[in-house]
């Protein structure tokens, strides 16, 4: 099993920042993948941006150049970098970890409004 634990949601202004993060516990393998989709009402979950242990990254187009995702291998954290945040941007924020098995964390609500 793995437990992923996100934090950093909240609210942010069009045009501000914010930055997420998702720690890993577990029986974590040394090969994964991990990222960031969202799920606003009414809505399908989306891929927002991924990661994987090798380090290679993977973006929505709608968040290219704006959203920014990293990795703490040692930390076993990944964070998203979120910059220039628009109103549609406003979602529930889920991590996810990929080996063998599919894991999410509990969801971390991003709000952008002014």
């Amino acid at each position: 099993q793995v437990q992923l634990v996100e934090s950093g949601g909240g609210l942010a202004q069009p045009g501000g920042s914010l930055t997420l993060s998702c720690a890993a516990s577990g029986m974590l393998s040394g090969i994964w993948a991990m990222g960031w989709y969202r799920q606003a009402p009414g809505k399908h979950r989306e891929l927002v941006a991924t990661i994987t242990s090798g380090g290679r990254t993977t973006y929505a187009d709608s968040v290219k150049g704006r959203f920014t995702i990293s990795g703490d291998n040692p930390k076993n954290t990944v964070y998203l970098q979120m910059n220039s945040l628009k109103p549609e941007d406003t979602a529930v924020y889920y991590c996810n970890y990929y080996s063998n098995s599919d894991y999410w964390g509990q969801g971390t609500q991003v709000t952008v409004s002014s």
